[in-house]
């Protein structure tokens, strides 16, 4: 049977909702710039955005105009909190965050991105711009290299290209191919100036990489003999996660 008139018009407010919840994460704090944002008339948008704050989707003030509210963040804990990996991985990142005493992340794959689900700041007074909820792109970023360990050398281009210049390619998929094949990944600096990082990918039960941990810090803490020094306390780490998962070790018959 046929949608009915009233149940199209409920999905396209809650599809305008949603949104007008986009729009004011991007950035827009005022009725104006939200309504540019989403397409919707000034009355409609109005309407939209005092539901919304009513429900503590958003909050509002004279001086700062729209912000996410108090609700988001109460429903994107409960995510975390059910999200199985994230209650698993916690206490071994925390193990790990005490040993190095630097950053230390934990992300999943969104596409060509890494969206960090977790992330433990460091003790030597240094923070990044990496933050939970953030996305970078995968090839920029040491844990999203980890991420892409188990894809083809066609993905490794088709990624690179959309963000690096083709003359870079060739030493791009030479370290990528030495880091699959070691089960690591640095990030030396190519996402953010000063930045290293080691990381590592987490397999599921079917040996399929689903996330990845790195502990980063800033050059002056990572120098390349100390990195290499990380490596495998950071496979260990990434590997008691993977166990958690159901993961074990491929067996080898001679």
């Amino acid at each position: 049977m046929d949608a009915q008139p009233t149940e199209i018009t409920g999905v396209q407010t809650l599809l305008r909702g949603l949104a007008v919840i986009d729009a004011v994460a991007s950035g827009c704090r005022d009725l104006r710039s939200v309504g540019e944002f989403t397409g919707t008339s000034k009355s409609t948008t109005h309407r939209l955005l005092s539901a919304l704050v009513q429900q503590r989707f958003l909050r509002f003030t004279h001086h700062d105009g729209y912000a996410l509210g108090p609700r988001l963040i109460e429903l994107g804990t409960r995510s975390l909190e059910n999200t199985p990996l994230y209650p698993l991985a916690r206490p071994f990142l925390q193990q790990l965050a005490d040993f190095t005493r630097d950053t230390v992340h934990l992300g999943q794959r969104e596409g060509a991105e890494v969206l960090y689900i977790d992330k433990i700041p460091g003790q030597q007074g240094l923070e990044m711009r990496s933050r939970i909820g953030h996305r970078m792109p995968l090839v920029l970023t040491g844990i999203g290299k980890a991420l892409l360990l188990d894809a083809d050398e066609s993905e490794w281009r088709q990624l690179f290209l959309a963000h690096g210049e083709l003359c870079h390619l060739p030493d791009f998929l030479g370290r990528m191919r030495g880091y699959a094949d070691a089960g690591f990944a640095f990030d030396l600096e190519e996402n953010e100036p000063t930045i290293r990082c080691v990381a590592a990918p987490v397999y599921d039960a079917g040996n399929h990489v689903v996330a990845a941990i790195s502990v980063a810090s800033t050059v002056i803490y990572m120098p390349d003999a100390r990195m290499q020094e990380l490596v495998p306390h950071v496979k260990e780490c990434a590997k008691k996660i993977s166990q958690e998962l159901g993961w074990r070790a491929p067996s080898f018959t001679p």
